[in-house]
C-alpha cells in the first residue's frame, strides 16, 4: 500500500467539505446575483419552486407564497452550498477545469429535476417554455462553473507541492 501525502484522496475530509461547502457558497451567490440582474432587466417574478419542493419534500402543510419566502431561500441557498461538497470530491478525484465543471452542471441539474419532479411541483424542462429553458441552464451554469473555479483553486492549493498533478499530466505517478 502506497502512503499518501497529507491532503490526497481519504485524508483530509473535514477540510474538504468545508472547500466545498465555501465553493458552494460562493456559486449559489454568484447565481443568485445574476437571477436578480436578469430579473431587473426581464421582470420575471420569483420563482416558488424551491419552496414548494421543500415544503413538500418535509411534509409540510401547503401556505401562499408571500409566507414561504424562508423554505424559498433555505432551499435555494442550501441546496447549492451542500452541492458544492460533491464538485469538491470532483475536484479532490482529478475532475476539475472546465470539463469538471460542465460534468457538475449537469449534476445540479439532475439535482434540482429529480426533487422537483419527485415531490410533483415541477415539470421536466423539456417541457417549459424554451426562454425558460435557457434561464435555468444560464443560472445554473454560473452557479457550476463559480463554484467550480472556487474548488479548483481551493483543492490545488490545499496539496503539497508534488502531491498535485492533473490526470494524464507527464508528472502523474
Amino acid at each position: 500500500m502506497r502512503n499518501r501525502p497529507k491532503g490526497d484522496v481519504g485524508h483530509g475530509s473535514a477540510e474538504l467539505i468545508m472547500q466545498g461547502l465555501l465553493a458552494g457558497l460562493v456559486g449559489v451567490a454568484a447565481m443568485t446575483a445574476a437571477e436578480k440582474l436578469e430579473q431587473a432587466i426581464t421582470g420575471r417574478p420569483n420563482s416558488y419552486v424551491p419552496a414548494h419542493t421543500l415544503e413538500r419534500l418535509l411534509g409540510l402543510p401547503r401556505r401562499p407564497d408571500r409566507e414561504r419566502l424562508g423554505l424559498n431561500w433555505a432551499m435555494h441557498w442550501g441546496q447549492g452550498i451542500l452541492l458544492g461538497v460533491a464538485r469538491a470530491m470532483m475536484a479532490r478525484s482529478g475532475i476539475r477545469g472546465p470539463v469538471g465543471s460542465f460534468i457538475f452542471l449537469n449534476v445540479r441539474l439532475l439535482n434540482d429535476q429529480t426533487l422537483e419532479n419527485a415531490t410533483g411541483v415541477g415539470a421536466p424542462p423539456w417541457t417549459w417554455p424554451v426562454n425558460e429553458q435557457v434561464i435555468d441552464l444560464l443560472h445554473k451554469a454560473i452557479y457550476a462553473f463559480a463554484t467550480g473555479a472556487v474548488v479548483d483553486g481551493l483543492v490545488r492549493q490545499g496539496r503539497h507541492h508534488g502531491a498535485d498533478s492533473e490526470r494524464g499530466s507527464p508528472g502523474r505517478r
